[in-house]
């Protein structure tokens, strides 16, 4: 949110910019049959809205205008999605109807300010507005921003939106504010009946054929025996093919999305390719870092294939700007 002046009576007069994180099925409701609702609410409400591009499990919407036409597209939006709730319960046996919900990204350096000393502001907010409001904890992956939940009736949001406008103006963000962008949605792979599948929706649709068949390759030979585990099933007979091993050097840069958060990416690597790999540590003076990778042929192929998909995938990141984050 952009910081400016707040008029003397307490009333606004500025242009605003706020950042909503929002579902794809909330986006789809926003957007509407061939964009007529999103083109609606721009019309009506005289607020520029913008939906971040990507597929992503979230997307930023993004509003600008003067604070008139903010208010009157958080109002548009607020009960669009009580619409939906009620429609939603039409086929539901539900009787209590559950409450709008609506999450700004807010910079974590203004939302001292939101929660007010000893929590004062934002239960001034709730008991003024009879919204609930919510200020998360963490701040979002990658960012130096929160959430901040607010649900109640459309008439309690648009009350609390205006409140939280008004601390934030009063508050600019302290420093430089990186901005949350949601990640692509990291899709599982699946093998069955020799084939890869990725799952998109409900449908599980085939993966390229080259990691189908380096899978096809590594299932036809008995995976590496994993750590831990040295007794072949049968005594006497282990008809394993012997394994070997092969080595990358990988920049220390680029260590990291190899890796993944809290190990996430190496161990889906592992698993999927049923090969052992150690990740050296960093060596003073060396620019680079060793990875060894343990198994048959077919296991050590399917995991540099796995490993050059990651650089892909990351590559395509930094030539898109607008998508990218650490993963």
């Amino acid at each position: 949110m952009e910081p400016n002046k707040v008029q003397p009576e307490g009333g606004l007069n500025v242009t605003l910019t706020i950042r909503l994180l929002m579902h794809g099925k909330e986006v789809g409701s926003i957007i509407g049959k061939k964009g007529e609702t999103v083109k609606k609410m721009r019309e009506e409400s005289g607020a520029r809205i913008n939906i971040s591009e990507g597929n992503c499990p979230e997307r930023i919407v993004t509003i600008t205008g003067p604070t008139d036409a903010i208010f009157k597209a958080f109002a548009m939006i607020a009960y669009k999605f009580e619409e939906d709730i009620i429609n939603s319960m039409s086929n539901s046996p539900a009787t209590s109807k559950p409450p709008v919900t609506l999450r700004l990204v807010v910079p974590a350096s203004q939302c001292g300010s939101l929660i007010g000393k000893g929590g004062s502001k934002i239960k001034e907010m709730r008991e003024s507005t009879g919204a609930q409001v919510q200020v998360a904890g963490d701040m979002l992956p990658n960012s130096t921003e929160r959430a901040v939940t607010i649900s109640g009736t459309p008439e309690a949001i648009i009350q609390c939106v205006k409140q939280i406008c008004v601390v934030m103006l009063e508050s600019p963000p302290k420093g430089a504010t990186i901005p949350y962008r949601p990640k692509p949605a990291s899709t599982p792979v699946i093998f069955s009946g020799g084939q890869a599948y990725t799952i998109q929706g409900q449908y599980a649709i085939p993966h390229p054929d080259q990691l189908t068949k380096l899978h096809q390759l590594a299932m036809q030979q008995t995976p590496f025996t994993p750590l831990g585990q040295t007794t072949p099933a049968f005594p006497g007979l282990d008809t394993s093919p012997p394994a070997s091993t092969h080595e990358l050097t990988i920049p220390n840069d680029l260590i990291g999305c190899i890796i993944g958060r809290q190990g996430t990416k190496i161990n889906e690597i592992r698993q999927m390719s049923g090969a052992q790999i150690k990740i050296a540590n960093a060596m003073e003076g060396s620019s680079d870092r060793q990875i060894t990778i343990t198994g048959t042929p077919a296991n050590i192929s399917l995991a540099q294939y796995l490993i050059n998909a990651r650089f892909r995938d990351v590559a395509a990141m930094w030539n898109d700007p607008s998508s990218m984050t650490t993963s």
